[in-house]
């Protein structure tokens, strides 16, 4: 059975509901430290590494295991964002989003007994509508906490679709996981029937 190195209740919903098999087993990574050594790769390359590091952290102590990593991140006006800290950290994302054009950088691998066997990525765009400061209070007082945990503080599948003016790519990708390139590496390690 996959095991999913996440506790994103979006990318166990995908899962779920293409029909594989998993077990979640979150990944302790150190994602901060990660991106700092990282600083100046472009956003894919960081969601990649954020993804392939969760991977093979859980694979190590899961041997023989298939596990899929993923990871997200936003970058809007050339400033990448993670999961807020905190409901005033949300609010100011928002407001920095409000009018402007987000790029979800979301990238996946799949690792075994700690190494990295296939990884993918992917990218969408999503154009924040202009955002009034009684939408951002009254969008937190509905979506705080559960939006805590999602990067660009939004749920796509919820009231965070009430951001956006329009949104391009894959929706998978934009729920947080490259999913149909999740399911062609699953299928060409065979983890899943081709």
């Amino acid at each position: 059975m996959l095991i999913l190195a996440s506790q994103s209740a979006s990318r166990r919903a995908m899962l779920e509901a293409a029909g594989v098999p998993f077990m979640a087993v979150p990944a302790q990574v150190d994602e901060r430290g990660l991106e700092a050594g990282l600083a100046g790769a472009p956003p894919e390359d960081v969601a990649r590494a954020l993804a392939r590091a969760k991977a093979q952290a859980v694979s190590a102590i899961h041997p023989g295991r298939w596990v899929l990593g993923s990871d997200s991140l936003v970058v809007c006006a050339g400033r990448r964002f993670d999961k807020p800290a905190s409901r005033a950290a949300a609010a100011e994302h928002l407001r920095f989003f409000s009018g402007k054009t987000m790029d979800l950088h979301s990238a996946a691998a799949l690792a075994r007994d700690g190494e990295v066997k296939a990884d993918c990525a992917d990218k969408a765009e999503l154009v924040v509508r202009t955002l009034s400061e009684r939408f951002v209070a009254d969008y937190l007082d509905a979506e705080w906490p559960q939006v805590a945990g999602c990067v660009g503080v939004f749920r796509i599948e919820g009231r965070g679709v009430q951001l956006f003016e329009s949104v391009s790519g894959d929706h998978f990708t934009i729920l947080g996981m490259p999913l149909f390139k999740v399911m062609a590496a699953l299928r060409h390690c065979a983890v899943i029937a081709p």
